[in-house]
């Protein structure tokens, strides 16, 4: 007879050992199961933390559920109560306004997402093995005692796999759909094989941008592992802060956070930086998984024609070719990234809502968004950049 599972909750990844939560698939590269994915590693969660850019001041309280036998951990699912939902990229602002609108309490909710992070990857972890669906079911279920038990208005997880979704829709779990554009790389030697398959004038506009991105005597730099320097931070952190005071108000990541990930998984970052007269910039991170090379964020302190493209989506391309990985994800939403070769992909949520009026409710509306965001996805890829015919095109 095995042993019965012990359930709990923590509040800081400082109490998860890196080397058990490690050993869950997909946190680490050396883990079958899952294709690693650097944002669940405990050190991108853990840097979250530690530097002050998700804690409870900030609006996020850590609720990790942690699933044990013998105090080895078996499974495990990120979370944090939010009062508020800022930092999600999947937006519920209308739920809160109409549930608090008829005297319901939206806030504190559970958030299962990688803080700030519009990324995919799996959010029920479990060992590698036989054993991971029903530890899967346990985990769904776990936090949905979690949500009824404290009084929470809902549950949510975003962006995971999905497979994944289906799960937690057997649990009750209602399903919503959202949309990103990404690259594949179908095995190509060069950028410029890639751009054959595009129609002519996409080819051509490609060119003559990436062109003039670079007209001003600006050069590119990939920099990763040890060239990720106080300095450099220093430079990209003043790129972010610049672009992110003007997109959202106040950027979310502290400077701390990105000398804590320069420190504990250097080889997994990328950062793109434009140089001229001698000093960068712009820059653009990204992070490298074992199958993807994942775009986050951006910034700059000169404005010039085009550069944002071409260091956020066409130097991504450029990568993502030079290292075989097998596509980049751009990020959230823009559909000026189809232009650039990337396609609409489908991306998937689920929450569960606790009071019966309000899930009823929910659960009609996104039976309708569900269908717009195919029907837009349909279209947006019958109409894409590529040709239609590798040979009804010549130049």
């Amino acid at each position: 007879m095995g042993l019965a599972l012990d359930i709990s909750i923590v509040s800081s990844f400082s109490d998860i050992r890196p080397e058990q939560w490690s050993a869950l698939a997909g946190t680490s590269k050396s883990t079958s199961g899952n294709a690693y994915n650097p944002f669940i590693s405990h050190a991108y969660l853990s840097s979250m933390e530690e530097s002050r850019s998700a804690v409870p001041k900030t609006g996020w309280q850590g609720r990790h559920v942690l699933v044990k036998e013998n105090d080895t951990l078996l499974a495990a699912t990120f979370g944090y109560a939010k009062s508020h939902s800022q930092g999600e990229y999947v937006f519920d602002h209308g739920w809160a306004d109409a549930f608090e609108r008829a005297g319901g309490r939206y806030y504190p909710k559970l958030q299962h997402s990688v803080p700030f992070t519009p990324a995919t990857g799996p959010r029920l972890l479990t060992i590698p093995g036989e054993r991971r669906p029903g530890l899967m079911a346990t985990l769904a279920e776990a936090v949905k005692q979690e949500t009824t038990s404290f009084g929470l208005s809902s549950a949510n997880f975003t962006f995971l796999p999905k497979e994944e979704s289906e799960l937690l829709e057997g649990h009750g779990f209602l399903h919503r759909t959202d949309q990103q554009f990404h690259f594949d790389n179908a095995g190509y030697a060069t950028h410029e094989e890639f751009l054959t398959t595009l129609a002519s004038r996409k080819r051509k506009a490609i060119h003559r941008e990436r062109r003039e991105a670079l007209a001003n005597g600006i050069t590119i730099d990939w920099l990763t592992g040890k060239d990720l320097t106080e300095s450099i931070w220093d430079q990209f952190f003043a790129f972010y802060m610049d672009t992110g005071s003007r997109k959202w108000g106040r950027p979310y990541l502290t400077r701390s956070f990105f000398s804590l990930i320069g420190e504990r998984m250097a080889d997994d970052i990328l950062l793109i930086m434009a140089k001229r007269e001698g000093r960068y910039v712009a820059g653009a991170i990204n992070f490298i998984g074992s199958d993807a090379l994942y775009g986050r964020h951006w910034g700059c302190v000169e404005d010039h024609p085009f550069l944002h493209f071409e260091v956020c989506y066409h130097q991504a391309i450029d990568y993502a070719i030079a290292n075989k990985l097998s596509r980049v994800e751009a990020g959230a939403q823009g559909e000026h990234k189809l232009a650039r070769g990337y396609l609409p992909v489908t991306t998937h949520s689920a929450h569960f809502i606790a009071h019966p009026g309000l899930r009823r409710a929910i659960s009609d509306y996104l039976q309708h968004e569900r269908a717009d965001v195919e029907a837009v996805g349909n279209y947006l890829r019958d109409h894409g950049p590529f040709r239609k015919n590798l040979h009804d095109e010549q130049d």
